[in-house]
C-alpha cells in the first residue's frame, strides 16, 4: 500500500435504472436484471431513457437549472450524489481544494432553428445567403455559450463550489477513459489529493441519435443484449441517457478524514488505434497484457457498446481468456458516450466493495462466475474509435 493509492469515496450515478449507487446496485443484482426501454419516441430506434429525476435536490436555484441544457443538468446532478456520497458536500475547504476533470460533449442542437433551415433550403437556391440570415435572426448569442464543453465543469463549479483545478475532455468513450486515466495519475504523483471525475450523456435529443445514425451505427428492430445484434438489422448500439461522477482521493487524504472507500484504482491503459488497418481484436488483446492481470478468475464490465465490429472484437479478444467472466452493462443501461467508462469504474468498483458478482446479464453469452471479488476490470472499446480499460481492487 501507498499513501498516493487511488480511492473512490463517492459516487454519483444515474441511468434509466434509477439514481445512486444503492439502486443500480439493487436493479443490477436483481433476480432477473431487466433494462427500461423506450421503443416510442425515436422508432424505428429504441433508447434507455433518464429516469424521473427532481433536479431541485442537487440544483436548489431554478436560474441555474433553467439555463442549462438537460445533458449539463444531469452532469451537475450526478457531481452532486457523488459529493453527498463521499460527504463532501458543503464542506467548503475540500471543495475549495478539489480539482476537477470532466469528459464532455458539444452540446445540443437548436432543432426548431435546423428544421427551419431545411425547410427554406428547399424554397431556394442561394443556401449561403440563407445560412448566413438565419445565423444572424434566429440564433440566439446565448445558445452558443450554453453548448461549450467547458460549461460542463462551469456549472458543477457555480452550484457545489468545487473550485480547484478544471480540466475538460472531448472525444466519446476516449474522453471519459483519459478523464479517469489522467484525475488517478495526478493522485498518484501527488498533484492532486482529491478530485471530481466524470461525465454525462443525453441521448432523448435527436440530432444525438442523428450522430450515431450518419455513421449507421444504431441498431433497429427488436432490442436485445449487446452480445446479440451482431447479424441484427442496423448498426448494433443502443443509446441510454446517463452520467457517472466519482470523488477520488489518495488513500492518505482519505483516512485523514476518517473515510472508508468502495474501491481502488490500479493501472489504467488507454489505446487509438488505425481499426482498418490493423485487427482490433489483438489490440484489444494487447491492452489486457499490460495490465498483468491476475491469473485466478476475474470479472470483467464491459461497456461494450453493441456496435457490431468493435464488440466483436472484444469479444474474441475476451473470449480466449478462460478466466475472464464478461458483464455487458450497456445491455440494461444503454451507451452513454462519454460516461461509458467512468460508470463501468463505478460498477466495478460497487462489486468489489459488496464482495458479490453480478448476475449474468445475457444468460446466452455471459459465464456464470463464483470467483473472488478482490479485482474487477472495467473496459470501454469504442464503438468508433479509442479503447481504455483499468482494474479495479479492493481498497
Amino acid at each position: 500500500m501507498s499513501p498516493r493509492d487511488v480511492v473512490i469515496t463517492g459516487m454519483g450515478i444515474v441511468s434509466s435504472l434509477g439514481e445512486g449507487a444503492d439502486a443500480h446496485w439493487q436493479a443490477l443484482t436483481a433476480g432477473t436484471p431487466a433494462p427500461v426501454l423506450d421503443k416510442e419516441r425515436f422508432a424505428p430506434y429504441t433508447i434507455h431513457p433518464l429516469p424521473e429525476i427532481d433536479w431541485g435536490q442537487q440544483i436548489p436555484r431554478r436560474g441555474d437549472q433553467r439555463q442549462m441544457e438537460t445533458w449539463q443538468r444531469l452532469g451537475t446532478y450526478a457531481a452532486g450524489l457523488a459529493l453527498d456520497d463521499a460527504d463532501m458536500k458543503g464542506d467548503e475547504a475540500l471543495c475549495a481544494s478539489m480539482d476537477m476533470v470532466v469528459a464532455a460533449g458539444g452540446g445540443e442542437r437548436d432543432e426548431t432553428v435546423d428544421e427551419g433551415i431545411l425547410a427554406a433550403s428547399l424554397e431556394r437556391s442561394d443556401h449561403d445567403l440563407l445560412l448566413n440570415e438565419k445565423l444572424t435572426t434566429e440564433l440566439r448569442p446565448t445558445l452558443f455559450l450554453a453548448q461549450l464543453s467547458n460549461l460542463a465543469a462551469g456549472n458543477i463549479s457555480i452550484v457545489h463550489k468545487v473550485t480547484g483545478s478544471s480540466r475538460t475532455f472531448m472525444g466519446e468513450e476516449g474522453a471519459g477513459v483519459s478523464a479517469i486515466e489522467t484525475a488517478a495519475a495526478r493522485i498518484r504523483s501527488g498533484q492532486s489529493s482529491h478530485v471530481l471525475v466524470g461525465a454525462s450523456f443525453q441521448t432523448e435529443h435527436s440530432d444525438m441519435l442523428l450522430a450515431y445514425e450518419l455513421g449507421g451505427f444504431l441498431h433497429r428492430g427488436d432490442w436485445a443484449p449487446v452480445w446479440q445484434r451482431g447479424n441484427g438489422e442496423g448498426g448494433g448500439v443502443v443509446t441510454g441517457s446517463g452520467a457517472a461522477f466519482l470523488v477520488l482521493e489518495s488513500r492518505e487524504h482519505a483516512e485523514k478524514r476518517g473515510r472508508k472507500a468502495y474501491a481502488a484504482i490500479g493501472p489504467v491503459v488507454s489505446r487509438r488505434s488505425r481499426r482498418k488497418a490493423e485487427p482490433l481484436a489483438a489490440g484489444v488483446s494487447e491492452m489486457i497484457d499490460r495490465l498483468e492481470l491476475p491469473g485466478a478468475p476475474l470479472m470483467a464490465l464491459s461497456g461494450a457498446s453493441g456496435a457490431h465490429e468493435a464488440t466483436a472484437a472484444e469479444l474474441e479478444a475476451f473470449g480466449s481468456r478462460e478466466n475472464l467472466a464478461l458483464r455487458g452493462f450497456s445491455s440494461l443501461t444503454g451507451h452513454m458516450k462519454e460516461a461509458q467508462f467512468p460508470f463501468a469504474v463505478a460498477l466495478a468498483a460497487l462489486a468489489v466493495h459488496h464482495g458479490q458478482a453480478y448476475p449474468a446479464f445475457d444468460d446466452q453469452r455471459e459465464a456464470a462466475f463464483d470467483g473472488s471479488l478482490d479485482a474487477v476490470l472495467a473496459t470501454a472499446v469504442g464503438y468508433h474509435c479509442y479503447e481504455g480499460m483499468g482494474l479495479i481492487t479492493k481498497a
